[in-house]
């Protein structure tokens, strides 16, 4: 007789509310907006292929809430309630069979490439260390407070819309992370200096978004266990702020780590007790759980269901985010739950050319071609062709850069 999958265990949120299972499609880019950032009815079809895919938890791609800043083409901008009708749209179908659905809502800062943003923002003029960004501007106060407002009322017209829930992206480099780390956070004034003063930003954002969504609504956040670049943000500073952020009442953490100078999860580089236990940040999520009481998600190297079924046994984590995988794989939280012992086939992807596997261009890009795929019906690919399909896949992605490009100006 068969016992059933430690991950088909439910989650309660301090919130009340039920994630019906431990397994997460967490976000990735979808790239199907229009090039203004609006919503398109794809954006349902996509979600519902998901939902029926039996995933607890739906984390969304970015939504920017500034559509002046993007940090990719294509991504969903809501700054007002002109496409209500297509979100509560796309969560309806999310929440089709059972899940939540969750909105990653992001500003890129500085991270917000040249041919999207001629005029980029951070909390310190320090320029990225590639010409592939215009250096920043630093941020006034005013400014700062203007985008937490704007966090907001984004949030706010989510959780009109039918939303669950929103993620603040504070990971990977993008503004919150940013405010964050002492390389790129220099300021003298409330917003800088020590740690206390580099978490306002994150702290003031998630208390003002509390105080319109309620106590119902969750609130998660993707956090960095350290930035893994000298004189960064550190293991030991990230454990403060999700100990801040516990005690304020945020609902989840997401782990993870690095930025896009030092893209770690992403270049397939292990350590060996990744290697034996597949997912990245583990050992980090481990030591967080010693310090706070909400529940801890990891995403990043998760492929066996034996390395997911222990890692929440274990109490590492209370629920295991998958994105990859599910980009070519939407049925696939079906296929562990139903205790099948899942492998997922997603390997890394070298196309042969250097330059563009070191700065792991193809892993995002093939991947969300397959995402494209799915929105539009079709079912995704599942083999890459080297840089034969390195350059199809690139092609497609220029032409829509084009495109966002003509929009904007």
């Amino acid at each position: 007789m068969s016992h059933p999958s430690p991950l088909s265990q439910p989650l309660i949120l301090r919130s009340g509310s039920v994630i019906k299972n431990r397994l997460c499609k967490s976000a990735m880019n979808e790239a199907i907006a229009t090039g203004k950032g609006g919503v398109v009815r794809q954006f349902e079809v996509l979600y519902k292929t998901w939902a029926e895919g039996g995933a607890g938890l739906l984390v969304t791609g970015n939504v920017m809430v500034d559509k002046r800043h993007a940090n990719e083409p294509l991504a969903v901008a809501v700054e007002d309630r002109n496409d209500i009708r297509l979100l509560a749209l796309w969560a309806r179908a999310a929440k089709s069979h059972g899940g939540q659905i969750w909105a990653q809502l992001n500003h890129p800062g500085k991270q917000s490439p040249k041919f999207l943003n001629d005029a980029p923002v951070a909390p310190s003029p320090i320029p990225l260390a590639s010409n592939m960004f215009h250096p920043p501007r630093e941020l006034t106060e005013e400014e700062i407070n203007d985008i937490i407002r704007r966090f907001t009322n984004t949030a706010l017209i989510l959780k009109e819309a039918g939303f669950d829930g929103v993620q603040l992206h504070g990971a990977h480099g993008y503004l919150i992370s940013q405010f964050l780390s002492p390389n790129h956070n220099q300021r003298t004034d409330q917003w800088g200096g020590t740690l206390e003063n580099r978490m306002r930003f994150v702290t003031t954002l998630y208390q003002s978004i509390r105080a319109e969504v309620g106590n119902d609504f969750a609130i998660g956040i993707k956090l960095n266990s350290s930035d893994f670049q000298k004189g960064g943000f550190t293991h030991e500073e990230s454990i403060e702020v999700c100990k801040r952020l516990d005690a304020l009442g945020i609902d989840m953490i997401e782990v993870s780590g690095g930025s896009w100078e030092n893209p770690v999860n992403r270049r397939g580089e292990q350590k060996e007790s990744t290697r034996k236990r597949e997912a990245y940040f583990l050992d980090f999520a481990e030591q967080l759980k010693n310090n706070i009481s909400a529940p801890i998600m990891v995403t990043g190297g998760f492929r066996s269901q034996q390395a997911m079924e222990q890692a929440v046994t274990s109490g590492a984590v209370d629920i295991v985010g998958l994105a990859r995988p599910f980009a070519v794989d939407p049925q696939l939280a079906n296929t562990i739950l139903q205790g099948k012992n899942y492998q997922s086939a997603v390997v890394p992807i070298s196309t042969g050319i250097k330059k563009i596997d070191e700065m792991a261009i193809m892993e995002i890009s093939w991947y969300t071609d397959q995402i494209r795929r799915v929105s539009e019906g079709l079912p995704p690919k599942t083999k890459v062709y080297g840089a034969l399909s390195a350059f199809a896949v690139l092609y497609r992605f220029w032409k829509r850069g084009q495109t966002v490009k003509r929009v904007r100006t």
